[in-house]
């Protein structure tokens, strides 16, 4: 098949990056195009000699030509060429994203909408006439799919923002308890973290060198029946990291408490505590449950595996696994 890919390839670590390399894996031809240098004519020229127009918008970007992204779909869909759309966040429960997007042209113009939030498929499909949405669970590149030796071992982990959406201040109270609790045991990586952006095969090694990893997942209320988590699950699976997660409700229909990962109660920092004082003291059960999980995720919820099923669903040729 070919598929053209309007995103940000820029650098190798963009999920647009891990789409294309994934699609290429199957079999498939992808030519990218890199939004904001590509003008909407261009995009237009190549997209319609394409079997599927992919395009993952990065927001604030503003788009070069003469034709609006409404235009250029419209006429995709004029030509009989699918478009489609792919988002790994959460929209309908954040007042400020949903109010942006829910008449854009993500969900008025677009033939597909894959999203992570079962609650959104279910709306888009009842109420947007030309888009139609597929449910997908989130998943990881297949080529970060690998399980490291640890060098310089450390107790807890976090991976993630520290500054998060005023809907979610769990994230800001969890990370206080993992500072205060744990002090110089605790590394938090990510955005205003002391340690900073970990990339690539370097994250890989955190999570090896890290005893425990704590997650965290966007839920409101403590309730969020959208079957939705974050996609730090399969990427801390799949790399090898030994995952204390909140329950999320229908989570564990996928991972197995104990199994694949261990389960802590949204906003129990005392039950999170006696996970991590037994995971840290019981080294060959913690392997056990690091290697389950990194087995399952390499196996099932790679992208690979999550486009051959996606391109199934729309009515094309699956590819080569």
């Amino acid at each position: 098949m070919k598929i053209a890919f309007c995103g940000n390839f820029r650098v190798d670590y963009t999920t647009e990056s891990h789409h294309a390399l994934s699609l290429e894996a199957l079999g498939h031809t992808v030519i990218r195009l890199q939004e904001g240098e590509t003008a909407t004519e261009q995009i237009l020229a190549v997209a319609k000699d394409a079997d599927l127009f992919v395009w993952v918008h990065t927001h604030g970007w503003p788009h070069r030509g003469n034709l609006t992204m409404k235009q250029v779909l419209d006429k995709l869909r004029a030509a009989g060429v699918l478009s489609l759309r792919w988002h790994l966040d959460l929209y309908m429960p954040l007042q400020k994203r949903w109010k942006t997007y829910q008449n854009s042209e993500y969900l008025t113009a677009l033939d597909w909408f894959v999203t992570v939030d079962r609650e959104m498929a279910a709306w888009i499909n009842q109420n947007r006439i030309t888009t139609r949405a597929l449910w997908k669970r989130p998943g990881v590149y297949h080529g970060d799919c690998e399980l490291r030796t640890p060098t310089k071992p450390f107790d807890v982990a976090f991976v993630g923002s520290g500054k998060y959406h005023p809907e979610w201040p769990h994230r800001t109270l969890l990370l206080s308890h993992l500072k205060q609790r744990y002090g110089s045991r605790f590394r938090h990586y990510g955005t205003g973290a002391e340690y900073g952006h970990v990339r690539g095969k370097e994250l890989n090694q955190v999570y090896a060198d890290a005893r425990v990893v704590v997650g965290d997942s966007l839920c409101p209320k403590f309730a969020y029946n959208g079957l939705y988590w974050s996609d730090r699950v399969p990427e801390t699976l799949g790399r090898g990291g030994t995952l204390l997660m909140p329950r999320v409700p229908g989570m564990d229909q996928w991972y197995k408490d104990r199994e694949h990962l261990a389960y802590w109660d949204f906003g129990e920092f005392g039950q999170l505590d006696m996970l991590i004082h037994e995971y840290l003291n019981h080294g060959a059960e913690r392997q056990k449950m690091r290697q389950a999980g990194q087995t399952l995720v390499a196996n099932r919820d790679t992208y690979k595996h999550l486009w051959a099923e996606v391109l199934t669903e729309i009515g094309k040729p699956r590819g080569r696994l």
